[in-house]
């Protein structure tokens, strides 16, 4: 079996920040990100090999990650008619018949994540697609069996392609995020450090904790190496705090023990029925191939 782990959380942005028309229900609700949630969904389920699915969602944007620390990513700035979407979203993928995973204490990419741990060396799982092209989830890519697919545009990312992305291998992501910052997630990392100097020393040395005290020890070719070195020194236990935050949680307990827990067997043909109806979208209730009852 192929396991699907999709980011809901980035689907939902994407197609709100998508320039389509409106879609709104009749009591003037914009629904537009939950319909494009929907129909990225179908397709997927349409596809060869995505028999086994999971979604997961940022049922709240904060996590633990905002008690580390203060400046870490919030719900200001989203717009308030696309958070009121999130539930109607996991409602919605309930009555398509995926698995749902909402997150509270943690984030949906923490869930994709762990599911990506938890099944990755098991016999019957011969690939997972984690359905993003979040680099954050760059870090759960092994080899060639776990790999990001940006369904957008069409690439499929393996390790060989995250050492040509970003210049590090998986394992080192967390410590090049630290480095880099992440606008996204609101953390600066270290003033600088930029990609190309990150990444060079990065795949030279892995790790923050091995890269040599001693600039000379380097043997990198960057520029100012001496002065990235003493911002790395002085400034450690900042980058310690966001390599932290960078790292995704492999021990989210999601209720699924066992991957064939993912089987899609169908929309749930009433409750999809009636959200159709409640979107304003009878169409829409067409387009499921399978349905469960």
């Amino acid at each position: 079996m192929e396991l699907h782990l999709v980011d809901a959380t980035y689907e939902l942005f994407r197609a709100y920040y998508s320039p389509r028309p409106a879609v709104r229900t009749r009591d003037g609700r914009d629904v537009g990100a939950v319909v494009g949630l929907v129909y990225t969904l179908l397709t997927l389920l349409r596809e060869e090999g995505a028999t086994h699915v999971g979604c997961a969602t940022d049922h709240v944007i904060r996590s633990f990650r905002n008690q580390l620390y203060s400046g870490y990513k919030t719900e200001a700035g989203v717009p308030a008619e696309l958070l009121a979407e999130f539930p109607l979203a996991e409602r919605a993928m309930e009555a398509l018949g995926v698995v749902v995973w909402p997150m509270v204490e943690f984030e949906a990419d923490d869930a994709l994540a762990t599911a990506a741990s938890r099944w990755a060396d098991r016999r019957e799982v011969e690939r997972i697609w984690i359905c993003t092209p979040d680099k954050d989830l760059a870090q759960c890519v092994a080899g060639d069996r776990v790999v990001l697919r940006d369904r957008r545009r069409g690439l499929t990312i393996d390790a060989a392609g995250v050492r040509d992305k970003w210049g590090v291998s998986p394992a080192s992501i967390p410590d090049y995020l630290a480095l880099v910052g992440d606008a996204a997630d609101g953390f600066p990392g270290l003033p600088g450090w930029g990609a190309r100097s990150a990444a060079a020393v990065l795949a030279r040395f892995g790790h923050l904790e091995t890269i040599p005290a001693a600039v000379g020890d380097w043997h990198v070719d960057v520029r100012s190496a001496g002065t990235l070195n003493a911002t790395l020194r002085a400034q450690w236990p900042d980058a310690m705090l966001y390599r932290d935050l960078a790292t995704l949680r492999t021990d989210v307990p999601l209720p699924q023990g066992e991957a064939e827990e993912l089987r899609w067997l169908g929309a749930r043909r009433g409750p999809f029925v009636t959200l159709c109806e409640e979107l304003g979208q009878p169409r829409l209730a067409e387009r499921p191939h399978l349905w469960r009852d």
